[in-house]
């Protein structure tokens, strides 16, 4: 009987935690994951998001429980997929579909479903100015190189943070730096929510009152043969020069084509509801999931969220003067204000551009303008994520 009671006591949670001389890091854990659950519910800081992530990684560092062993999957040459089925926990078995790229193609299918891109259509200029946004992406991906604490494919996983695209990142994390995908997945994230607060002070910096107060032309009226042929370009042309970037580009081009196309509704709805819920919940357990202590607590997670901050403010200032040049070339007939909607933080980028222009301007109503270069930053980061997964390092 005394053998069974210490045994108990021994296999409690407690006991496990305090029984290690690292519990403080299981405890800091604890910690992050109760701010990033406060700034989801009480601040609404991208709450489908941040929220399942905080869980994971509480889940994951809970002593004993056993949801998810990041050996199976991190440092392993290959996914042993008959020991994650037979041994594997619960989150070890959701985590197959971030390894395997699963989730954030199928979340792209539900961004494409919800997007509209007939701004785009409309104003063709518009890329690039998603392409100037992009910037950020290739500075943070030199400036981690530089610190000599990230070798080439775990710098091309925190430059995509520059995107300001959670899917993307994912997926070039999974890929190239699989150590890192909780680091740098709670900083894209975190930085998304942060919009309204980080581009501000930059698009005051580098745009005059009297450039804020430009009001652009109405933008033509987009045909349905435009919006269908559109996705299905895109698709092939990215393709044809960066195929790496298709699962992404693809999945998003699908579901625009399930929108615009009229004859799949009960498809579009799908996407834009169930199946991007379903799977935003699963892959944001996954991925707060490899946020354990091990992994999370380092000089290199600080870094990442110094390098993720770069890069979004980079690829805000890209995307203003980009806008700012167009401004200049086309007469002042393009506000450089909807140039920090080039990254690719659908629609919050654009909303933040239509509130710093009606500060200026009561009257100015540059939302859809904005949704141009906004959902070309979805593409661009697509792209840029392509050339990365590209290059052999």
């Amino acid at each position: 009987m005394l053998d069974s009671i210490q045994n108990f006591l021994e296999s409690t949670g407690i006991a496990r935690l305090f029984g290690n001389s690292d519990w403080w890091q299981t405890a800091v854990m604890f910690v992050i994951s109760a701010v990033l659950i406060y700034l989801a519910v009480a601040k609404g800081y991208e709450p489908l998001l941040l929220l399942p992530i905080a869980v994971g990684m509480l889940l994951t560092n809970l002593p004993g429980a056993g949801l998810f062993h990041p050996d199976m999957f991190i440092g392993a040459a290959e996914v042993n997929f008959g020991d994650v089925l037979h041994h594997g926990g619960l989150i070890d078995l959701l985590y197959l579909g971030v390894k395997l790229g699963i989730y954030p193609s199928l979340i792209f299918i539900g961004i494409g479903a919800m997007t509209d891109f007939s701004p785009l259509i409309a104003n063709p200029k518009s890329l690039i100015i998603g392409a100037g946004a992009q910037l950020g992406v290739f500075v943070a991906f030199a400036f981690a190189l530089m610190t000599g604490l990230f070798t080439p494919q775990e710098a091309a996983a925190i430059g995509i943070i520059g995107g300001a695209d959670g899917p993307t990142a994912i997926l070039v994390t999974k890929t190239l730096a699989p150590q890192l995908l909780g680091a740098i997945a709670i900083a894209a994230y975190s930085y998304m929510a942060l919009i309204p607060i980080i581009q501000p002070p930059f698009m005051r910096l580098l745009t005059t009152e009297s450039e804020r107060k430009i009001r652009m032309t109405n933008l033509r009226k987009v045909s349905t043969v435009e919006k269908v042929c559109f996705p299905i370009l895109v698709t092939f042309i990215v393709a044809m020069i960066v195929p790496d970037a298709v699962p992404l580009v693809g999945c998003l081009m699908f579901g625009n084509l399930l929108n615009v196309s009229g004859v799949t509704d009960r498809l579009s709805k799908t996407a834009q509801n169930e199946l991007i819920n379903i799977v935003t919940i699963l892959l944001g357990i996954s991925v707060g999931a490899t946020a354990t202590a091990a992994n999370f607590l380092s000089v290199q997670t600080l870094a990442i969220i110094a390098c993720g901050l770069a890069a979004f403010c980079v690829s805000t200032c890209g995307g203003l003067l980009t806008a700012k040049i167009m401004c200049i070339v086309t007469g002042g007939k393009i506000n450089p204000l909807i140039g920090s909607a080039g990254v690719s933080a659908v629609p919050m980028a654009a909303r933040v551009a239509q509130r710093e222009g009606q500060k200026a301007d009561p009257g100015n109503f540059l939302l859809m303008h904005a949704m141009g270069p906004n959902v070309a930053g979805v593409i661009g980061s697509a792209v840029a994520a392509g050339v990365f997964l590209s290059w052999n390092f």
